[in-house]
């Protein structure tokens, strides 16, 4: 629950769309080959997850999918 909380905050967000630009640009513009390309693609779901404020990982474990309903779940308990 920690994780999904931690995801949802405003660092969460940032570590995710820094992460997904640091993959994105080693896939296409480092690596520039077939498994570059590969790394590049997933790069690009942190990237969007952090900017359309959603978690992946989340429902696993039990959360919301959305980072607003993550906030309102937290403040509720």
């Amino acid at each position: 629950m920690k994780f999904s909380k931690f995801m949802a905050s405003g660092l969460g967000r940032l570590l995710r769309v820094i992460a997904g630009l640091v993959l994105f640009y080693l896939g296409f513009g480092i690596m520039n080959n077939i498994p570059g390309y590969i790394i590049g693609v997933i790069g690009i779901i942190p990237l969007v997850a952090g900017v359309f404020d959603f978690c992946i990982m989340a429902p696993l474990f039990g959360m919301p999918f959305m980072g607003k309903a993550i906030r309102e779940h937290q403040l509720k308990q």
